[in-house]
């Protein structure tokens, strides 16, 4: 994680309060390692792609899916 993803982090913590902090890394963390092994396959079948894995965009994405369903995902976890 570079700077700009520790301050993305921090935004969405304070958007949606640090309770939610844990089920935002944790599902940017599998969406970044859904996308991480689609390029692993890309590259072996000869589709290589020059550019760096960037953690930002799956934090957003994780941010957008905790604003929407982060409370029933944590019910649902903690049933």
């Amino acid at each position: 994680m570079g700077f700009g993803d520790f301050k993305l982090n921090a935004a969405v913590g304070a958007f949606l309060g640090w309770k939610m902090l844990p089920l935002v890394i944790l599902v940017s963390s599998v969406v970044g390692s859904i996308f991480g092994i689609g390029q692993m396959f890309a590259a072996k079948r000869g589709w290589e792609w020059n550019f760096k894995f960037h953690f930002g965009p799956y934090l957003a994405i994780a941010g957008i899916v905790a604003m929407f369903w982060g409370r029933q995902i944590v019910d649902w976890y903690l049933r």
